[in-house]
């Protein structure tokens, strides 16, 4: 015999829905400003209602290159990879060339300066690969990666505080360090496992078109 399922006496009330509302600033005051990023302390009301405070790095955003040399092979192709202390991490991080993105600059006029200053490189072919907030939290940046292909080597010019060391890594072995936790870079992650997924999506689509 089924077991009977006993429904309680009292219905259980709806949750009511909060009303919907467009976020509204009310103050901003400035915290700190750097060379860099600024720091701004804002009242709002957020959608739903509540009033909060909230601390907020604003930042002019990022571009980040995904830089493949695919003339010796398609399937494995070389991928630009830097290796630099973070004061931050406290620590060598292995990571994409990346930069801030100047004042008025479009995003890809500064990943194609970026590119150059810090490895010397530079593309015949540019393509957007993905927008991303990395920590929405509290930070207003967001990071552009664009995809460059077809590359030819130049000479760098880093900035004074920058001290590269510049690798050619195959897609297969960055992937390797992926799951080793030797790469512990966000952008790096998100933009070289979004990259060997789409190759991986379209390698699938060739082979079903030769089957057929």
């Amino acid at each position: 015999m089924a077991a009977q399922i006993k429904m309680p006496s009292t219905p259980i009330p709806a949750v009511k829905k909060r009303p919907s509302t467009k976020p509204r600033l009310i103050s901003s005051k400035l915290a700190f400003k750097g060379r860099v990023f600024s720091v701004v302390t804002d009242k709002v009301e957020e959608p739903g209602g509540n009033i909060n405070t909230r601390d907020v790095i604003r930042h002019n955003g990022s571009a980040v290159i995904l830089a493949v040399d695919d003339s010796g092979s398609k399937k494995n192709p070389w991928i630009v990879m830097e290796r630099q202390y973070r004061h931050a991490a406290n620590q060598y991080l292995w990571e994409l060339p990346a930069g801030k993105i100047d004042a008025g600059e479009e995003p890809l006029a500064g990943a194609k300066r970026e590119l150059i200053e810090e490895t010397g490189y530079r593309a015949k072919k540019w393509s957007p690969l993905v927008e991303y907030y990395p920590s929405p939290g509290f930070l207003g940046e967001t990071m552009k990666v664009f995809l460059a292909e077809g590359l030819r080597a130049g000479d760098a010019h880093p900035e004074e505080d920058e001290e590269i060391e510049l690798r050619l890594i195959r897609l297969s072995d960055v992937l390797k360090m992926i799951e080793k936790g030797a790469i512990l870079d966000g952008k790096t992650l998100s933009s070289v496992l979004l990259y060997a997924r789409i190759k991986e999506k379209r390698r699938r689509k060739q082979a079903k078109r030769r089957k057929k």
